[in-house]
């Protein structure tokens, strides 16, 4: 691979994106100008946002003539599907979808598909946002060593790391958690559904860190999280998506609880056996 091409003038996010991805694939400098029928014949050139076409064989990757009615679908989305993370990124980064409508439809239409006043959009901005977009279309050419290039390599390398590892964690996650009922009374209707991850030799650095998503991707139905605390010994405990039948302010004074956060959603114990785990969290059943 010789370069990645991309259209000249202001960038946006879908296109630095793209290119953040690919220069983490491929190693090479980024060109901003204009594409020559020779750029877009040499799969030795990634061509990115512009030319007219998508043949991935060819290394082209442009979504402007797709038909108006088309999906929304950007950039970003072609080289997402290129590299086989595209519907992993549509379930795990929430932030794709706005971006293929802002960069497809306008900042109109991705406001009202929100559902939000067309003022929010400009409130989701940082500087981050900004200046990255400014000073990478400064320059026509960007280079391994440049800062910018650099920072792009290290947001591509982060983005597909997170991909891929999340989706070994859900897998994981499906295979050795356990759901409990937690019955606080005889009243059925107080049953609490807790997943539960019990500590192995073999669970990632931050066991926690796939439950949220696994839920989400089960469908289960769940009020509380169990899991291996990566800061001790012990188990951390937490709501899920901020049950309101969970405060573990409940179990503050429990001995063998070193830590309960003050708004009740997030607790550390030095408990390891799971009938005490679960005693805990009946205990903070609200």
């Amino acid at each position: 691979m010789k370069a990645i091409l991309t259209h000249p003038g202001s960038a946006h996010k879908d296109d630095l994106l793209a290119c953040c991805l690919l220069v983490a694939r491929h190693q090479v400098p980024v060109w901003r100008r204009e594409p020559e029928a020779s750029d877009l014949d040499d799969p030795g050139i990634v061509v990115v946002d512009v030319g007219g076409e998508h043949e991935p064989a060819r290394s082209n990757f442009d979504h402007h003539q797709f038909p108006r009615d088309h999906e929304p679908i950007c950039a970003l989305s072609l080289v997402l599907q290129d590299m086989g993370l595209y519907e992993d990124a549509k379930s795990f980064c929430e932030w794709l979808e706005p971006a293929e409508w802002f960069d497809t439809r306008g900042p109109f239409q991705t406001a009202e598909w929100l559902g939000v006043d067309r003022a929010v959009m400009n409130r989701l901005n940082s500087p981050v946002d900004i200046t990255l977009l400014r000073r990478f279309a400064q320059k026509n050419e960007w280079n391994p060593g440049d800062p910018i290039w650099e920072m792009m390599r290290m947001i591509g390398e982060d983005l597909i790391m997170y991909l891929r590892t999340l989706r070994e964690r859900i897998d994981y996650v499906a295979q050795h958690a356990e759901l409990h009922e937690v019955e606080v009374s005889q009243d059925k209707a107080r049953t609490l559904r807790v997943l539960f991850m019990p500590r192995s030799e073999t669970m990632p650095d931050d066991p926690s860190s796939g439950l949220a998503r696994y839920v989400s991707v089960s469908g289960e139905k769940v009020d509380g999280l169990i899991y291996p605390d990566r800061r001790g010994s012990g188990y951390g405990l937490s709501r899920h998506e901020d049950s309101p039948h969970l405060d573990f302010t409940q179990i503050s004074e429990e001995a063998d609880v070193h830590f309960a956060h003050a708004r009740g959603f997030v607790a550390k114990t030095s408990a390891t056996e799971l009938e005490r785990l679960l005693e805990l969290v009946a205990q903070a059943r609200v």
